[in-house]
């Protein structure tokens, strides 16, 4: 993967960001190094490699470019893992499969205009007609919406029950009554691809829904655990890209006849990045490890995801300024960073959302990690916890 991010991604990354070109060959190349299949057993056409792998690959890909790390969120965390967890036997060979292969791609339908945060909130409606769903509704800042072949889309099958009658489904974006718009105007993660999905009477054939009528939450935080799992993994990689550029340029630059790096304010920024990098680091494989056993990790992977992104953005204004008027200027690249590292801060869960669920599981206001309360070994304080009722 280093070797990938160095020789395809990294030679074109300012240039493909500048003109807000999605390059494709790169996407090619990730599918035959089987990234878009990391960790989707080989049994579905996947490489079957473990967590731990998967937060390695993504920290490498960011540290090159954030639009490809964003794929493999959607197309892997949030779309690939659920249909592996949830999808029935057909809907994997379907669909998983050839997402695994790279030969399809694959996005995550739950954000709508008015509901972010508060999904209960999502208005698009799935209503049920003989061996099909009719499909109304509408998604927006969705990652990869006009060039994903499936969708992974959330609606209300019964709109009074709020979360609970929510269902998923897989859309295809060819049928009738799908259409997407890029988003066009965004702060940053220019070379990647983000739009919006309409659904006007689409027929979604009834074995395209995703588990049970009224399991889209379920399914959809699920989903969202894994998804957070990368962002935080790609955050590593740009905290890294962040301190390997600017202690390069501090041992570089002179003023008043010496390095840069010999003064104490300079030194202060690399070391921030180096406590954000490495503690970052901690709370991603302590989630992949969790991952790999098997256990509950919504906590252990919100916390990483919350920690991660900040140090990444912190870790990109400083580089900025370690790097004075260059920072500044597209040509070092260093800015690019820092535009792209801010809208993780809001997506997969705001940090304020992370905050408050940090907050309700040490209070014991919310289950750890669910109902069994199964947390990282190295949490000590939380089994003498009890739940608030």
């Amino acid at each position: 993967m280093r070797s990938f991010v160095d020789e395809r991604v990294l030679p074109n990354a300012i240039e493909n960001d500048i003109a807000h070109r999605l390059d494709m060959d790169v996407i090619e190349g990730m599918a035959e190094l089987g990234l878009l299949g990391i960790v989707i057993p080989e049994e579905y056409g996947g490489a079957g490699l473990d967590f731990v792998a998967e937060a390695l690959a993504c920290e490498e890909i960011e540290r090159g470019e954030a639009a490809f790390r964003t794929l493999i969120s959607v197309h892997v965390g949030l779309n690939s893992l659920s249909l592996l967890r949830y999808g029935s036997e057909e809907q994997k060979q379907r669909y998983l499969a050839p997402q695994a292969r790279g030969e399809k791609l694959a996005c995550f339908g739950l954000t709508e205009p008015g509901a972010g945060s508060d999904v209960a909130s999502m208005r698009s409606t799935a209503r049920r007609e003989g061996d099909s769903y009719v499909l109304n509704g509408q998604k927006n800042w969705i990652s990869y919406a006009t060039v994903a072949d499936h969708q992974l889309v959330f609606a209300k099958t019964d709109p009074d029950a709020k979360h609970k009658g929510i269902s998923a489904f897989i859309v295809e974006r060819e049928w009738p009554g799908v259409s997407t718009r890029e988003t066009e105007h965004k702060l940053g993660i220019w070379a990647g691809s983000t739009g919006e999905l309409f659904f006007e009477n689409v027929e979604v054939p009834a074995e395209n829904l995703v588990g049970e009528e009224g399991q889209g939450f379920e399914i959809a935080m699920y989903g969202l655990d894994q998804g957070r799992f990368t962002v935080a993994a790609g955050a590593c990689g740009v905290i890294r890209a962040c301190l390997e550029r600017s202690v390069e340029y501090a041992r570089e630059r002179e003023t008043f006849g010496e390095a840069i790096g010999r003064y104490q304010f300079v030194q202060d920024m690399v070391a921030e990045m180096v406590l954000g990098y490495e503690t970052s680091k901690l709370l991603v494989m302590q989630a992949a490890w969790l991952k790999n056993e098997g256990r509950r990790n919504t906590r252990e992977t919100s916390l990483a995801k919350w920690h991660a992104t900040e140090s990444a953005f912190r870790a990109a204004h400083l580089a900025i300024q370690v790097h004075g008027a260059y920072g500044y200027s597209a040509e070092y690249g260093i800015e690019r960073y820092f535009r792209n590292a801010r809208a993780p801060i809001i997506y997969e869960g705001t940090t304020q959302i992370h905050k408050l669920m940090q907050a309700e599981h040490a209070l014991g206001y919310r289950a750890l990690n669910g109902r069994d309360g199964d947390v990282s070994p190295i949490a000590s304080w939380a089994p003498a916890l009890a739940q608030v009722q």
